[in-house]
């Protein structure tokens, strides 16, 4: 099974490139589960019903929220309309929404997908841990899911990193939001779990965390507000995580960092050679780095197959604005 989850949309040009790039990834590269986070679709600031509806056209499977979750009031009343829109588990118990849901994918798995907010330098919440464990508990691998994804968003990559360390072997995935800026750490850890500590943003890499620049600096500089902040308006970038599961373990095979440009401009994708990226025996492939569970002979094949995989992003997955 191969599953794609994107970082946090950031307004009206983080979702223009969602909603034209996703449906030809889906194709593609066949995929069969796709989870979008969509905290900052509306403005920068929340999600409105229409636009999560256009996410969900698009091709994603499942909605996951954060902090900015209810900063559309108006998602107090329509999150108990849509099982596929998730917010933070941990949340107080009486909130609106759900923050957990087992969902059908393309290939007929069952997933389970939950999402908690972390704690350190964030609002205070409920912990995430235990959250995450009563959900993970109450519909463990294998036998309640085939397949388990988890977003934390969070700040501390600490945090993040003990979190994917807590349910490592026990969930298919866990992949890091809030900060919108991709790390370089994804990974299979030892127990078989994919990791990322942030899946980086959909939205304008021209701009401070997807916002134009000119108040967050004034603000930086002066201490004093002097407008809101505004999305950036640039052409976006994709950024996420793609990720293989073994059917047999509901475990990672292997994972991809995904950074692909998309501008709406022309709407131009750029094309070349399709190169095959199925992974290479069990060993774990990456885009810079190449790890292997052992130093033997799948070693030298994986570093063959992480060679395919840069050539793979560089050229024929990157989606390039025409000059």
């Amino acid at each position: 099974m191969r599953l794609l989850f994107l970082g946090d949309v950031v307004g009206r040009s983080g979702r223009k490139a969602v909603v034209d790039g996703l449906p030809r990834l889906i194709e593609r590269w066949k995929l069969d589960f796709v989870v979008v986070n969509g905290e900052n679709s509306a403005g920068g600031f929340g999600i409105t019903e229409s636009i999560f509806q256009e996410l969900v056209d698009a091709g994603a499977d499942v909605v996951t929220l954060g902090n900015h979750a209810f900063d559309q009031r108006e998602t107090l009343v329509y999150i108990e309309r849509h099982d596929r829109l998730l917010r933070p588990v941990n949340y107080p118990k009486g909130t609106p929404g759900k923050g957990a849901g087992v969902f059908r994918a393309r290939n007929g798995a069952d997933v389970l997908v939950t999402q908690a907010m972390g704690r350190v330098f964030m609002p205070e919440l409920d912990c995430p841990f235990r959250a995450l464990e009563a959900e993970v508990t109450a519909c463990p691998l294998g036998s309640g899911a085939d397949v388990i994804l988890v977003d934390f968003h969070a700040e501390a990559t600490s945090e993040k990193q003990a979190v994917g360390v807590f349910l490592d072997g026990r969930v298919s995935c866990v992949v890091g939001t809030h900060t919108h800026v991709p790390t370089a750490d994804d990974r299979v850890l030892k127990g078989g779990t994919a990791y990322m500590t942030d899946a980086g943003m959909c939205g304008d890499y021209e701009s401070i965390v997807g916002m134009d620049a000119e108040e967050p600096v004034n603000r930086f500089l002066t201490r004093i507000p002097r407008g809101r902040f505004e999305p950036a308006s640039r052409p976006a970038t994709l950024s996420g995580l793609a990720v293989d599961i073994d059917d047999a373990t509901g475990l990672a095979a292997a994972r991809w960092r995904q950074t692909s440009r998309y501008s709406g401009l022309n709407e131009t994708w750029k094309k070349a050679p399709r190169v095959d990226p199925t992974p290479v025996g069990p060993a774990v492939i990456g885009l810079e780095r190449r790890y292997s569970r052992r130093p033997d002979s799948r070693a030298r094949r994986a570093t063959c197959a992480s060679r395919r995989m840069r050539l793979v992003f560089s050229d024929d997955l990157m989606i390039a604005p025409q000059r």
